[in-house]
């Protein structure tokens, strides 16, 4: 699976990744200028005052939430700030395509998608949109209707999320995951020998939270791979931030009604004005789906007597960039609000649940895990691998005319084995190990 390269070979390049580490440590000076530079850029809103997860639902409106915007600095991902503002991965990354994913250009402005239209469902319990891989609490509040809303990681084109009517039948903290028999095949054919159990801890896919739905088999929990949160990344279940999946455990009671859909194109209204929000629709549904939202245009179109720019309407659903996008003024003067421009955010001086790379020690073990001519691919390598889960730590280091991406540090020889057979299985790569550099 992998090889042990005896460090007498490279015992002086790993010294050099101490040297590495020192030089890195000098770039203090570069953050100062960052800061000096950031200073003509003044954001109208501290991060902590963004609404992320709980809005008030106005009779009679659709929309809720703003969208923000955050200027990037230097190391962020947009998984990091996708966490950071309760955003799944996918809803940053349509909200602001071309961006790079995993390696970002500092400086850079972008969209934090945090408004969104409710989907077309009664507004009671638990409701799941697979086609926006977002989840919807809806509680009611004297005579306000509140809504708790958290991005989820949903099922695979080949273990999809079903949809309909459900309820929650029972909760368990810290629970053991049952193997089912079909992922333990899976396993199996790659060479992974799963157990029958897997007991609660950092190895465990549930996390530390989990809803057990009146369908057998499906979950809403939390994760060991929160990087995976708005993906097409599960066996079906729905899955959480770990620190989302806590406020909708201890907010759910059980027999909470559970509706599951899939809803790639919403419309809805605030303030008198009409919105239209569209999402790559899922395998096979995007032409039902795009004809029963454009029946529903025409019928509002019908009610109202007066045409909608179906120019427009086509350009949303084509972009399909997740964001609420105002189409039609239902009443009149209405514009202003349609007209907000998204709210300039302060970047956070800590990315919450940004992966922290341990300190070198040159007494443990590593994986090389890539040695590559381009600094941008071994960054993102590198990002990709802290962003596994459980976490691997790696980091880039140059080396002649490439650079290579180190993973580590690991205790012992079998961690880094265990590192190594998670690459492989994980990303497909190749990982060699690494021994400890020997004195003397």
């Amino acid at each position: 699976m992998c090889r042990i390269v005896n460090l007498s070979i490279v015992s002086n390049w790993l010294r050099l990744m101490s040297l590495c580490m020192f030089i890195l440590s000098l770039n203090g000076c570069a953050v100062m200028k960052s800061a000096q530079e950031k200073s003509w850029f003044s954001p109208s809103h501290p991060e902590g005052e963004v609404e992320r997860n709980e809005f008030s639902v106005a009779r009679g409106d659709d929309v809720i939430g703003r969208l923000a915007s955050i200027r990037l600095e230097k190391g962020d991902t947009l998984p990091d700030i996708a966490r950071h503002f309760s955003l799944g991965v996918n809803a940053i990354s349509a909200a602001n395509p071309g961006v790079d994913v995993w390696v970002p250009e500092a400086g850079e402005r972008i969209i934090l998608p945090l408004s969104f239209i409710l989907p077309d469902t009664p507004r009671k319990g638990i409701v799941v949109n697979l086609a926006t891989m977002r989840l919807f609490q809806f509680k009611e509040d004297g005579r306000s209707l509140l809504v708790s809303t958290y991005p989820v990681g949903v099922g695979t084109k080949e273990r999809p999320t079903p949809t309909g009517q459900m309820r929650v039948v029972r909760k368990a903290t810290w629970p053991t995951w049952h193997v089912p028999a079909s992922i333990s095949d899976d396993h199996r054919k790659k060479g992974n020998i799963l157990p029958a159990t897997v007991p609660p801890g950092p190895q465990n896919p549930l996390g530390e939270y989990a809803l057990y739905l009146s369908k057998s088999g499906y979950l809403i929990h939390g994760t060991n791979k929160p990087a995976s949160i708005g993906l097409n990344a599960t066996n079906g279940c729905m899955r959480l931030y770990p620190e989302n999946v806590k406020m909708l455990f201890n907010d759910t009671p059980v027999n909470t009604p559970v509706t599951i859909v899939n809803q790639p194109y919403l419309v809805g209204q605030r303030n008198g004005v009409l919105y239209l929000e569209a999402h790559t629709p899922q395998e096979g549904s995007g032409a039902s789906e795009l004809e029963k939202i454009n029946e529903k245009l025409r019928t509002i179109e019908k009610k109202a007597a007066r045409t909608l720019d179906w120019r427009k309407i086509k350009e949303v659903q084509t972009e399909a960039r997740g964001i609420p996008v105002p189409i039609f003024e239902i009443r009149q003067g209405s514009e202003n609000d349609a007209a907000k421009k998204p709210i300039e955010v302060e970047h956070p001086d800590t990315l919450y649940g940004r992966p922290e790379i341990p300190e070198l020690k040159l007494d443990a073990w590593y994986v090389l895990a890539a040695d590559v001519r381009d600094e941008i691919d071994a960054l993102r390598i590198a990002a990709v691998i802290n962003h596994q889960g459980p976490h691997i730590p790696a980091r880039v280091f140059s080396k002649s005319n490439s650079y290579r991406v180190i993973a580590g540090p690991f205790n012992d020889i079998n961690e880094a084995k265990e590192a190594a057979k998670r690459l492989k299985m994980d990303l497909d790569i190749d990982g060699i190990v690494i021994e400890p550099v020997k004195e003397g």
